[in-house]
């Protein structure tokens, strides 16, 4: 599985804005992707180093259109720390 594979999108919130200032990143990932699999791909893809991995399963949520619902389909959340001596994600730089 190649890396770009497993990082799907960034997510940009207020909330992660706000946990950027401590070094945490947020990502959309691969629903079968382990910690250690997102590790990697984000070492890979920034070329940054990896302290820890949090992952999260997000539910589909309930939506209407008219008279027919259904559900928003699931996703898994990941929040990347890197490490103290780390640089920084370039691509969220220009977000701060």
């Amino acid at each position: 599985m190649f890396a770009h594979d497993i990082i799907l999108k960034p997510i940009i919130t207020e909330k992660s804005m706000a946990c950027m200032q401590m070094k945490k990143y947020t990502f959309k990932v691969k629903k079968s992707a382990n910690k250690i699999e997102i590790a990697k791909a984000v070492e890979e893809i920034f070329k940054v180093k990896v302290a820890k991995v949090n992952t999260l399963n997000v539910r589909g949520r309930l939506r209407r259109q008219g008279r027919t619902q259904g559900y928003t389909p699931s996703w898994k959340k990941a929040i990347v720390t890197l490490t103290e001596d780390s640089k920084s994600i370039e691509f969220f730089d220009g977000m701060m």
